[in-house]
C-alpha cells in the first residue's frame, strides 16, 4: 500500500545535505534518498512547507553584510 505520494526533487549537494539534516528533526519531508548527490524524492504534501523553509534559511545564508556587492 502507498502511504505517501513524493515529488521527485534535484538540487544541489548543499540544498540535499540541509533537506537531510531537516530530515532528522521528525521524518517530514524525505520519502527516499536515493543516494547520489542531487537527488530526493519529498513527500508531495510537505513540499511547499520545505520551500518556505529552505528560502528562510538560504535568504538568512546570503544576506551577510562581509558579501556586499557595491564596488
Amino acid at each position: 500500500m502507498l502511504t505517501h505520494l513524493g515529488v521527485l526533487v534535484e538540487c544541489d549537494p548543499s540544498v540535499k545535505a540541509i533537506i537531510l539534516k531537516y530530515d532528522e528533526e521528525k521524518h517530514d519531508y524525505i520519502v527516499e534518498d536515493l543516494d547520489d548527490d542531487r537527488h530526493l524524492v519529498i513527500k508531495e504534501s510537505q513540499l511547499q512547507n520545505l520551500k518556505e523553509r529552505l528560502g528562510q534559511e538560504l535568504d538568512q545564508k546570503v544576506m551577510q553584510p562581509e558579501e556586499s556587492e557595491s564596488e
